[in-house]
């Protein structure tokens, strides 16, 4: 249980809905900002008055997947405007506030060091990013269904990168009956590629290699996908980066290709919001259980 425990919920997806009800369950009190526009009420919550004195008593702020951008400003999509989160507002919290995020920034890694407290990139955390790449691979499945008019099965599918997420792609296409390969930077991958039974690819000479294919699944935060890789895909190709914005592939010149190419990053928020905020929510409660807890009893 979290009783006692007070966390901050700003902005995000329906992933956040998820952490709040499961912070609600476990006792803690939860704070909430920017879902002013979400019909269902959180009776339970209560709404974060930036400008009281509830700041003095959060243990945790959770900010959403995407974090904040570079002049500190919150989104979320049952907000009508941006939540700004200032230096002045963070130092009024206790030195052992938690703030948890899924991806950071320059600015917000900046921030939370001047501020002098803890920040947890959520999506650095094996623990999270391989439980997250179950949702993300089933996304992906359903968008190739979606955008292509052949079977996954039988078809050439090109994974860029074996990271937790491209593993589960190339593992999961290859069951699916498709030809998979990987493209790979070392040769200790290019093993792991080849004793999969699925084919390696050189990626730092992606030029010299045939990538002809019918699937094109980027998840490199990189360009990496550029013109000159697009120019070996057939008209028919689907090409979805999964990366972070702004992703790893040239969509203007696949759209003067004719090429049909999907940015489609945070997956999980859309076609499995419950269980990606499970996921979050379970490793959130396991960190404020371990680290602050002997904060709070040594203060009582």
């Amino acid at each position: 249980m979290l009783t006692g425990f007070h966390v901050a919920v700003i902005g995000g997806d329906a992933r956040q809905i998820e952490i709040i009800r499961r912070l609600n369950g476990w006792d803690a009190t939860v704070y909430i900002a920017g879902f002013n526009q979400l019909n269902e009420s959180f009776t339970e919550a209560i709404d974060l008055d930036f400008e009281s004195e509830q700041v003095k008593q959060l243990d945790a702020i959770i900010l959403p997947i995407p974090g904040m951008d570079e002049e500190g400003n919150v989104d979320g999509i049952f907000s009508n405007r941006l939540i700004s989160i200032s230096e002045d507002w963070l130092k009024k919290t206790p030195e052992h506030c938690l703030i948890f995020t899924g991806i950071s920034n320059n600015y917000l890694n900046d921030l939370t060091k001047r501020v002098n407290r803890s920040l947890i990139p959520l999506m650095d955390r094996d623990d999270v990013a391989i439980f997250n790449s179950i949702p993300t691979v089933e996304g992906t499945i359903m968008l190739v269904i979606q955008h292509t008019d052949f079977t996954i099965h039988g078809s050439r599918v090109i994974v860029l990168g074996l990271g937790r997420v491209g593993m589960g792609l190339a593992r999961t296409f290859d069951h699916l009956g498709a030809e998979v390969s990987v493209g790979v930077r070392s040769s200790k991958s290019a093993a792991r590629v080849y004793e999969m039974g699925l084919t390696p690819i050189d990626m730092t000479n992606l030029q010299d290699v045939d990538l002809e294919c019918d699937i094109l699944l980027n998840t490199v935060p990189q360009l990496v996908v550029d013109a000159s890789i697009i120019k070996q895909l057939p008209s028919h190709a689907l090409i979805l980066d999964l990366a972070s914005k702004p992703g790893g592939t040239d969509f203007s010149y696949a759209d003067k290709r004719g090429i049909k190419a999907i940015l489609a990053p945070g997956l999980p928020g859309i076609v499995a919001p419950k269980t990606a905020g499970q996921i979050i929510a379970d490793v959130v409660y396991r960190l404020l259980s371990k680290n602050i807890r002997k904060e709070i009893d040594h203060d009582a």
